[in-house]
């Protein structure tokens, strides 16, 4: 398979593994292992691109637009079912437009999100963002976020579906557990948007990203 059609397949995966949470028990625990399976995909795409010396700037930019679909779909989804607060969905939002729309204007003047050409200029721009270390940890605490959340699911499902017994004290403690991994995943995510919001203002001024390399 392409990188590309690696990203679809991950963002199909994502888009029903929410279409089947919560119709019923199995269907649910189907559900937490696409979940599982469109995360470990996640850093797929870009491995096959690197290895098959098939990396484009096209593909970074469907990369990161696969990345929004699969995780703004679970975050709207696991507020509609009260597992987290309406507001992270709406900050990650934001966020991932502010900076999308400036990696769009830096993708016109021929720079990229990451690698060689990328918009940002500064060491500690490249590694919050650009590195290797930053995305994979991103990327893993969204998906142990997003699998865990889907576990609660689960959990509830077997309460009401297998007649499970969990105390209230239990389920009380297991949601505060995954609300701490929303807002952990919040921070991290905020944090690696402000070098691009940061360095990104000179884009908004009409200035090349070239020309300020070692001055942003």
């Amino acid at each position: 398979m392409t990188p590309n059609q690696i990203t679809f397949l991950r963002v199909g995966l994502a888009l029903l593994a929410i279409a089947t949470f919560q119709l019923s028990f199995w269907t649910t625990a189907m559900a937490v292992l696409l979940t599982a399976i469109a995360i470990l995909l996640d850093g797929v795409d870009g491995y096959v691109a690197r290895r098959t010396g098939t990396s484009t700037k096209l593909g970074a930019a469907l990369d990161i637009l696969g990345d929004r679909i699969v995780e703004d779909s679970y975050l709207i989804f696991f507020a509609s079912s009260g597992l987290i607060s309406f507001w992270i969905p709406v900050i990650f939002i934001v966020r991932g437009i502010a900076t999308d729309f400036l990696r769009g204007i830096a993708q016109n003047q021929g720079l990229s999100a990451f690698g060689p050409d990328s918009m940002l200029t500064t060491w500690w721009g490249r590694q919050l963002v650009g590195s290797r270390w930053s995305r994979a940890a991103y990327g893993v605490l969204k998906g142990v976020m997003f699998c865990y959340l889907g576990g609660l699911l689960l959990v509830r499902s077997a309460t009401t579906e297998m007649a499970v017994q969990v105390t209230p004290l239990v389920l009380g403690s297991l949601s505060d557990i995954g609300i701490v991994l929303a807002y952990s995943a919040l921070v991290f995510c905020l944090i690696r948007g402000i070098p691009v919001l940061w360095e990104g203002r000179w884009l908004l001024q009409g200035d090349s990203m070239r020309s300020l390399r070692g001055v942003a």
